[in-house]
């Protein structure tokens, strides 16, 4: 039997998939504590003695490969010229490699702003600013901030390619570990992801993990090669696209609810569907993500208790749900579990409220303009009003009663007639939480990860 072990070293949990190769199929899956305060190793020990007592015998696994938001995850800061579009390219990169955006900081930065950066501790710093051929001044005056600062982290140039040569020189006399890729946002509006992207997870693999104390754990195993997130938006644009002959679902959207963010994906071009409506701002990549800091089930409740309007919290004042106070409680013990059916009532509709919110940021809405011809419409960001399938995941998510209530908050609503979301998807469950492990499984076997996919993946 040939087999592989698939890692995630989370911020809480440490979860282990083991699979088999020849089967195409998934022998066992465990968790355990993530011990990154202590020795991360000791986690993954727990972890695979209760997969071998699943599974009735140790293994000799062919390979071990893992991914990590442990230890806070990848932290960075993008950094660009405007707001609304270099500076959202830049974070657009950040995003899609997996990093968790700190900070986002656009125009001249100012002294605070690098003190910021520091006391952030961020693990990378992506330089943006000005399309190629176009303002280079403010750039080079970032540059010249971050040169003669303290800070340490890896700082990755994607910027207007007019200002490379004094960067370097700027950065190289300041003794800086600099990296210089290709624009990310070489012409207005054309967005360039993939240099940028891939300097990222480099770093990530060479620096990141030594830094955070996590590259120790490869003594036993063989690597940890990306950040969590980035995983799973590789599992998902192959679960979209399909491998080979091996067809893939087609556009699609994922909820991941977690106990800090709330990350969601697309697959889909997201071009508009109205005959009425054009494209405005910024390209949308076919694969993206956004990561809401602010919406989580247990130490970011209070920020989804902030998103509530004081008729929603009248409103389960009146059934009998003092959702205030539940939210604080859930903050104050970021390990609560749902034991009744009251907590996971309550469990339900703060995740419901995640994913409302956190669908309103991610798709794109319409902006009606009138003229001689009629209404026309502006459209920012996607339209996923065509999304084949919604698929949800995360603890909440997975243990709830009625996934699909929940799943629901995402989906076509008539109080917000102007978000594209999906009109009629289907639900599908990660009822495995196995997306990461089949993003790490799909360098080596892109197809097997796929059919897996498929087959655990179920509908609801």
């Amino acid at each position: 039997m040939k087999s592989y072990l698939l890692v995630d070293f989370g911020s809480t949990f440490t979860k282990l998939t083991a699979v088999d190769l020849d089967k195409e199929d998934i022998i066992a899956t465990s968790k355990a504590i993530t011990t990154v305060e202590t020795n991360i190793i000791d986690g993954y020990n727990h972890a695979l003695s209760k997969l071998n007592e699943q599974i009735g015998r140790e293994i000799k696994f062919e390979k071990i490969v893992a991914c990590s938001s442990a230890a806070g995850g990848l932290k960075m800061a993008a950094i660009g010229l405007v707001e609304e579009l270099t500076t959202e390219a830049a974070k657009r990169v950040c995003l899609g490699a997996g990093a968790k955006v700190e900070l986002v900081l656009s125009h001249n930065i100012n002294n605070a702003e690098v003190q910021s950066i520091l006391d952030k501790k961020i693990d990378i710093i992506l330089l943006a600013g000005g399309a190629n051929g176009g303002n280079k001044e403010c750039v080079i005056h970032n540059a010249k901030q971050l040169a003669k600062s303290t800070v340490k982290a890896p700082i990755i140039f994607a910027g207007n390619k007019d200002a490379i040569d004094e960067i370097t020189e700027i950065l190289s006399e300041a003794n800086k570990d600099f990296h210089i890729c290709e624009n990310v946002m070489p012409r207005l509006n054309h967005l360039n992801i993939d240099s940028a992207k891939n300097k990222i997870k480099e770093i990530f693999v060479k620096n990141i993990i030594e830094a955070k104390g996590i590259k120790k754990v490869e003594e036993t195993i063989d690597q940890v090669i990306l950040p969590t997130p980035n995983a799973v938006l590789m599992a998902a644009e192959l679960l979209s696209k399909g491998f080979d002959e091996e067809k893939g679902l087609g556009d699609l959207m994922i909820a991941d609810l977690g106990g800090a963010t709330t990350d969601v994906y697309s697959m889909a071009l997201g071009l508009p569907t109205q005959m009425n409506a054009l494209l405005s701002g910024l390209e949308e990549p076919f694969a993206k993500r956004t990561v809401e800091g602010d919406l989580g089930m247990r130490y970011s409740a209070l920020g989804v208790l902030e998103t509530m309007t004081s008729a929603e919290i009248s409103h389960w004042n009146k059934q009998g749900i003092d959702i205030v106070f539940e939210a604080n409680k859930r903050h104050n013990d970021i390990e609560f579990l749902a034991k009744t059916e009251f907590d996971e009532h309550v469990e339900d509709i703060i995740a419901g409220k995640c994913i409302e919110t956190a669908l309103s940021r991610h798709v794109g809405t319409l902006k009606p303009v009138y003229t001689p011809m009629g209404v026309m419409y502006y459209q920012l960001g996607k339209d996923l009003t065509k999304a084949n399938y919604f698929i949800g995941t995360g603890g909440v998510v997975i243990h709830s009663k009625d996934p699909v209530s929940v799943l629901k908050h995402g989906t076509k609503m008539e109080s917000k007639p102007m978000e594209l979301r999906p009109h009629h998807p289907k639900f599908l469950l990660d009822k495995d939480y196995i997306l990461s492990a089949m993003g790490l499984l799909s360098i080596d076997y892109p197809e097997i990860a796929l059919k897996i996919m498929k087959k655990r993946i179920v509908e609801l």
